[in-house]
């Protein structure tokens, strides 16, 4: 699916039993820089990063030829419609394919990405006290917003 590199093992098993893919690439799109994932149906972590606008459809190459991944699942906001342009342009030009792009609802991800960051990188000492409503992450998580749409994905296929 991923160009004639991919070896026959790494082809077999892209799907589960049901036609459901068993990873997707993940992506919040954002005006400057996206967050990325890849993530496994169960909701393994394979991969995750937050890389410039520009080069998103290249590091997804890289990933979904990496994992084996034939699904990009694209948050439907900020800008996503050019994205997904981008997107296949890149995939184009590289000779992959076939790709699908599935929309996926980013209502609040924002919020539980932070969350999330925020649970994962905890504060020390007295800065334990200060509730997690009050912190403000150190630095970009739209990574984690990407793994948080994979799981809306995985979810919304299970139905």
């Amino acid at each position: 699916m991923w160009g004639a590199d991919m070896d026959e093992r790494r082809c077999h098993g892209w799907k589960d039993d049901r036609g459901r893919p068993e990873a997707v690439i993940a992506v919040d799109p954002g005006r400057d820089k996206c967050g990325i994932a890849a993530v496994k149906a169960d909701g393994t972590v394979l991969a995750k990063a937050i890389t410039p606008r520009t080069c998103v459809g290249e590091r997804i190459l890289e990933l979904a030829r990496t994992y084996g991944a034939d699904t990009v699942v694209l948050g439907d906001r900020t800008g996503s419609r050019g994205l997904a342009q981008q997107i296949q342009a890149a995939i184009e030009r590289a000779g992959a394919g076939p790709v699908r792009v599935v929309f996926v609802d980013e209502h609040e991800s924002s919020m539980e990405g932070r969350r999330r960051y925020l649970k994962d990188h905890p504060l020390r000492g007295l800065g334990k006290l200060v509730p997690l409503s009050l912190r403000t992450p150190g630095e970009p998580f739209d990574d984690y917003v990407a793994v948080i749409l994979a799981e809306r994905f995985f979810h919304s296929v299970e139905k």
